[in-house]
């Protein structure tokens, strides 16, 4: 199957292409860095925000799925697997630097029945720009005081918006830890926020 041409290539699923990079097919493997990197830049750029730090991860992360492709086994999906690769690279990053960050909250799934933060600053201001500002200010404070038990978890559902069950495969973590740690994290983030600024936390379904 090497003669496969690019479009048919391209219709692929994730899992489809790692079976043709194991056998060999090495354009499969660039159609797989064309589709999760900026995913995986985003992904690591939340903790790091260190361009530098966060490209070398981008291409450890690639390296890696290079290196390790025959241990990928399809019964896995193959995002989960990749954002195992890449979280477990960014948590030994953690542990050097002890520094990660993450500039906000956003996303989620409409359809999933949890809880989720929306900060609102109800204070009058007449700079609405230098406000935003301050409450992203506000918000990276929060964040970076949350333990990276939470921390991990409330990135992969807000920000990643992967499912519980992808959640739980890439942490190794029982389904009701993951939910209990992801709900636990926001009302840490909650309060800590609204010490900062006073802001009202609006939680909707």
């Amino acid at each position: 199957m090497k003669n496969v041409d690019a479009h048919t290539l391209s219709q692929m699923t994730d899992e489809d292409l790692m079976e043709m990079f194991q056998g060999g097919h090495e354009k499969a493997f660039d159609l797989i860095v064309e589709r999760y990197q900026n995913r995986i830049h985003n992904f690591i750029y939340r903790y790091t925000q260190n361009h530098m730090d966060c490209e070398d991860l981008v291409q450890e992360t690639f390296l890696r799925v290079f290196r390790c492709r025959n241990s990928y086994e399809r019964i896995a999906k193959f995002s989960t697997w990749l954002y195992t690769i890449a979280g477990n690279l960014v948590k030994s990053q953690y542990k050097k630097n002890k520094r990660m960050q993450m500039v906000s909250i956003t996303g989620h799934d409409e359809h999933d029945q949890e809880y989720e933060i929306d900060v609102v600053d109800t204070r009058e201001k007449p700079d609405c720009e230098v406000d935003n500002r301050l409450l992203v200010n506000y918000i990276e404070k929060a964040l970076d005081r949350i333990p990276m038990e939470f921390k991990e978890l409330i990135i992969l559902r807000d920000i990643q918006n992967l499912t519980y069950e992808e959640i739980m495969q890439i942490t190794d973590l029982p389904m009701g830890t993951v939910k209990s740690r992801i709900n636990r994290g926001r009302v840490r983030l909650q309060g800590m926020i609204n010490s900062f600024t006073n802001a009202e936390t609006i939680f909707a379904a």
